[in-house]
């Protein structure tokens, strides 16, 4: 029997698609509520909170929490989520995860490896596996730094990557992995772990309403589209560990079967997947503040689709050496009515938070005082009373 053609493609006008990504990611005006529970549910909304190690103004996890959640300081975002509203997995590379996706991630542990996960277990003797689960349970949650040592191993090089070469570590990584430990905590010592029955009680024992790859696919690609907003079928990092489902026929199986769309945009010959019947979801107009984007923020995972509706190029030049980086080394967006209107680069020292340079876009004349109330609430966020910055701005 053949298959059934797909629906045709929704034309969806740039500034539509514009204002619903800012409205859906959370970015139009402060839809939760604050403090802990705001932080819960930005969670739950947005599916990832992509991590990253770095903490120049804050690290990216709280520079997303930031620009959405009233009543937050740095560090938040970890302190309200763990334990029990949220674990740490690949999806978006590594990110925060709700703890209603822990039965579906230790689903997939059980059927398809992880990436890298062979080459560790090759490295690593079964008996430190075992002591340490067991060390775990019996007196986590626990660091890295707090567990019995086991020894060296050959540490994993991935992708220029040099991992550990303490065979603790690498147990507690094959561990996390395979779902058997869970992170509960991330603090000045560094992430600590747990078993998931007590980090993760009420979700530890649960099962997805699928089994196999296949259902977890089907799971994932459709919380990647709601976590995307939209959803480029091209390739590219937005994909990440579900590159293999792009390629696919599942993409356009879901579309078939409604519950995804094919947007198309004008001028583009991209297409993309979008949650079915968005449009007939809410779509609020942007308040009078002015944020500061982390530079991993969603809305500026797919970088194509940001020039597109935009107008603004993004590079995180972060990897690149300085004298081949337009801007500088941590440079974070700046959205204000919408609109992404400049960018900034600033460091906390010496307590002050310094911005060291500021752009604004061509053709855009910066709000001097949405960006002091801005740049004043992150000192404060930071911890610190006192902004230091250009008084003027260069075009970037």
């Amino acid at each position: 029997m053949p298959k059934k053609t797909l629906p045709p493609a929704v034309m969806l006008p740039l500034d539509e698609a514009r204002a619903w990504l800012v409205s859906h990611l959370g970015l139009a005006a402060p839809p939760y509520p604050p403090g802990a529970e705001g932080v819960r549910a930005l969670l739950r909304h947005l599916r990832h909170i992509q991590l990253d190690p770095l903490d120049v103004i804050g690290t990216n996890a709280d520079l997303v929490a930031l620009a959405r959640v009233e009543g937050l300081s740095k560090g938040d975002v970890y302190r309200h989520l763990f334990p029990g509203h949220a674990f740490e997995h690949w999806a978006k590379e590594r990110c925060i995860l709700p703890a209603s996706a822990f039965p579906h991630y230790r689903e997939r542990s059980l059927e398809t490896p992880w990436r890298g996960l062979a080459t560790r277990l090759e490295r690593l003797p079964e008996n430190v596996l075992r002591a340490v689960l067991e060390e775990l349970e019996a007196h986590g949650p626990l660091s890295a730094s707090e567990l019995t040592d086991h020894g060296a191993v050959k540490p994993f090089d991935w992708s220029g990557w040099k991992g550990t070469a303490k065979a603790s570590s690498m147990a507690l990584e094959v561990l996390w992995t395979r779902c058997e430990i869970v992170v509960c905590g991330r603090g000045p010592g560094g992430k600590r772990y747990d078993v998931p029955h007590r980090a993760l009680p009420e979700v530890a024992r649960s099962l997805p309403g699928y089994t196999g790859e296949e259902g977890f696919a089907r799971w994932a690609l459709t919380e990647r589209v709601e976590a995307a907003g939209l959803l480029s079928r091209a390739s590219g990092p937005h994909w990440s560990t579900l590159s293999p489902v792009r390629t696919s026929p599942l993409p356009d199986t879901l579309v078939r079967e409604g519950v995804l769309e094919e947007v198309a945009l004008p001028g583009s010959p991209r297409r993309y997947l979008a949650p079915a019947g968005f449009r007939s979801r809410p779509v609020t107009a942007p308040d009078e503040r002015m944020r500061i984007l982390g530079p991993l923020d969603p809305l500026l995972w797919d970088r194509a689709l940001v020039n597109q509706l935009f107008g603004f190029e993004y590079v995180w030049e972060v990897y690149k050496p300085e004298e081949q980086r337009r801007w500088g080394w941590y440079v974070c967006p700046l959205l204000h009515r919408g609109q992404l209107v400049g960018r900034l680069e600033a460091r906390v020292r010496d307590g002050v938070l310094r911005v060291d340079n500021l752009w604004r876009e061509k053709g855009v004349k910066l709000d001097d005082a949405a960006l002091d109330e801005a740049l004043t609430r992150h000192a404060r966020a930071c911890g610190v009373d006192k902004v230091r910055r250009p008084r003027r701005a260069r075009v970037g």
